[in-house]
C-alpha cells in the first residue's frame, strides 16, 4: 500500500510512507511550495502520482489559509489518480510523541497546535489503552490498531491558562472516580513550550514537549499514517474538511442606513 501523506496544519510535511517527508516550517512559503515538494517526495520514492493508493491529509485544527491548501491538494489529488483519501486532525495522533517510561503513573496527554492570537488548539487524551500493530507501509492492513484513544476533553480553542484550569477539572473528577490513581498530564505539540508558564498548575511530572508526531521524520510519518488507518479511526472516519474550531473574522454587514426617510436598503448575498 503506497501511502502519501498531506498536512500543512503547521508549516507543511508531505511524504511517502517509509521515506523521509519534506517538511517546509516557515508558514509564509509553504502554501507556495506544497506543490513541488508533492512531486519530488513521489519521485524521490521512486513512484509515479497513479502508483499512489492512499492519501492521508492533516485536517487540523489549525489556521485557515494553510490548512486549506493542504486539503484542497489532497482532494485533488486522490480525484486525479483515484487514491483512497482519508482525513486525520493532527491533535489526536500525539499520543504517540511521549515517550514517557512506565513509572507507575497514568499518563495522559493534552494535544496542542499554535492557534495565533495567544491561544492554542487542544484536547485532552487518555492514550494508555493504544497499542501500535503494525505498520502504514505494508502491503496488507496489519497496521490496524488493538485498543484506542480515549477523548477526554473534546477538541477546542482557548486561552492556555484556561485550557490547564479545564484539564484540572477533569482530573478533579477522576480522582474522585478513583482515588487510587495517580495521574500526570504530559503537554505535547506546537505551542507546549511557548506558554509553559500555564502548565504550572497541572501535576508535577509531566513532559512538554513542542513538537508534533510528523517532526519525527519517516518514524513520525509512518506513525501518524498507522493511526490514520487503524480501526478506531476506520470505524470513526473523519470528514475530509478543515477544521478551524475559531469563529470568522467577517461577518454579515448591516443594512445601508435610511436616507430621507425612505426605507434601508438590505444587502442581499
Amino acid at each position: 500500500m503506497q501511502t502519501l501523506v498531506i498536512d500543512t496544519s503547521y508549516g507543511s510535511t508531505v511524504g511517502m510512507v517509509g521515506h523521509d517527508p519534506i517538511v517546509e516550517t516557515d508558514s509564509r512559503t509553504h502554501v507556495e511550495k506544497l506543490q513541488v515538494n508533492i512531486a519530488t517526495t513521489v519521485e524521490q520514492a521512486g513512484l509515479k502520482p497513479e502508483n499512489i493508493d492512499r492519501i492521508i491529509v492533516g485536517i487540523g485544527p489549525a489556521p485557515f489559509t494553510g490548512l486549506r491548501a493542504g486539503i484542497v491538494a489532497a482532494k485533488a489529488l486522490a480525484f486525479a489518480t483515484g487514491a483512497q483519501l482519508i482525513g486525520q486532525n493532527v491533535l489526536s495522533p500525539q499520543v504517540l510523541v511521549r515517550n514517557a517510561e512506565h513509572d507507575g503513573r497514568h499518563h495522559l496527554t493534552l494535544a496542542v497546535n499554535d492557534a495565533r492570537r495567544k491561544q492554542l488548539y487542544f484536547t485532552l487524551l487518555d492514550g494508555s489503552g493504544y497499542e501500535a500493530g503494525g505498520s502504514a507501509g505494508e502491503d496488507h492492513d496489519a497496521n490496524v490498531e488493538d485498543g484506542c484513544v480515549e477523548t477526554l476533553i473534546d477538541m477546542d480553542i482557548d486561552y492556555p491558562e484556561s485550557i490547564a484550569n479545564r484539564v484540572n477539572e477533569v482530573l478533579e473528577r477522576l480522582r474522585q472516580a478513583d482515588p487510587n490513581v495517580e495521574y500526570v498530564v504530559d503537554v505535547v505539540g506546537h505551542g507546549a513550550a511557548k506558554y509553559a508558564q500555564s502548565w504550572a498548575s497541572l501535576p508535577e511530572g509531566g513532559e512538554v514537549r513542542d513538537q508534533a508526531l510528523l517532526d519525527e521524520g519517516a518514524s513520525g510519518l509512518e506513525r501518524f499514517a498507522a493511526f490514520a488507518t487503524s480501526q478506531q479511526s476506520l470505524v470513526n472516519p473523519e470528514p475530509v474538511e478543515p477544521l478551524y474550531l475559531r469563529r470568522p473574522d467577517v461577518s454579515v454587514p448591516n443594512p445601508l442606513k435610511h436616507v430621507l426617510n425612505h426605507a434601508g436598503a438590505e444587502r442581499t448575498e
